[in-house]
């Protein structure tokens, strides 16, 4: 194992050149995309109440200030000295705890490859995973230096785009590698353990949003991923904090603000498509969930409220 980063050690030089970096490609508060397949930037010029969000599975490194990630109901702080990790697609909250016009919070967001994960784990002579028990699908690691030196060298290629192709998979495969080998090496190996209970219920999340609209019959689900029902539902709450149908109707209703928000479809339009059968019930469990009746809030997103 290696050693966590001290923010105020040799290896802070490595932090301060990841945020440099980051600074030079997000000049404006915003979420960016770059040129490396699963990577991307954020940049918060201040501190900013949760915000409902899908996370996939991916780490979130912060360079520069201080961010928290709320699933269901548990805050997860993280730092430049801690990354947060989820090893699934979690309904969460995110919320941007320091920041401000001088030294924004900056960081990364870096997508997880499963398939190289489990060819990292077969190829590597790592101990077996003793408990098969599902852990949750969130939680904090510690930032090495050799996982922050991985980092920037693959931000690094930006200078040298025409190396992109060849040399990014490299960087990203040594990430991966990295990360097997730091505290939250349990929970990756777990998540991509074929027999293993975060496996089958990464496979019930995978089809819940491809048919979030069908009717949810939770037995017919578990018997899908082989798991019985009361196995089935514990260990898909503890990994996503949610009920399998609580899962779905997040699915839906998100689904549902962004067809009135982008294609201003009416609220009976909305909630029909999404898969509910009563718009006054899908108005209350939106409500329950955004804070306000979709009308008022969608104006209210639009500047219109």
């Amino acid at each position: 194992m290696t050693n966590e980063f001290d923010t105020t050690g040799p290896g802070s030089s490595t932090q301060e050149t990841l945020t440099r970096m980051i600074a030079s490609h997000t000049k404006a508060p915003g979420d960016y995309r770059t040129d490396i397949a699963g990577l991307g930037f954020f940049r918060r010029d201040c501190p900013a109440p949760p915000m409902t969000c899908m996370v996939e599975p991916s780490i979130i490194l912060v360079a520069q200030g201080e961010k928290q990630l709320w699933v269901g109901g548990e805050g997860y702080r993280y730092s430049t000295s801690k990354f947060l990790i989820t090893s699934l697609d979690l309904p969460a909250n995110s919320e941007v705890l320091v920041a401000s016009h001088e030294q924004p919070c900056l960081g990364l967001t870096f997508k997880l490859d499963m398939r190289m994960l489990a060819e990292l784990i077969a190829q590597g002579d790592l101990p077996p995973i003793r408990d098969r028990a599902a852990v949750q699908g969130v939680g904090i690691g510690s930032v090495t230096l050799p996982l922050l030196a991985s980092f920037e060298r693959l931000l690094a290629l930006f200078d040298e785009p025409q190396s992109i192709p060849v040399l990014a998979p490299l960087i990203q495969r040594e990430i991966h590698y990295r990360l097997l080998q730091g505290d939250q090496a349990g929970r990756l190996r777990q998540i991509t353990s074929v027999d293993g209970q975060g496996y089958r219920i990464g496979r019930a999340i995978d089809w819940l949003k491809l048919n979030y609209t069908s009717a949810l019959r939770v037995d017919e689900l578990a018997a899908r991923v082989q798991m019985s029902t009361p196995t089935f539902h514990h260990h898909f709450r503890q990994l996503t904090r949610m009920s399998p149908l609580q899962y779905q109707k997040w699915l839906r209703l998100n689904e549902a603000k962004r067809l009135m928000l982008n294609e201003h479809q009416d609220v009976s339009s909305a909630a029909f498509k999404v898969g509910y059968e009563s718009p006054s019930q899908f108005s209350r469990e939106y409500s329950r969930l955004f804070g306000a009746p979709p009308k008022r809030d969608i104006a209210a997103l639009r500047g219109n409220g």
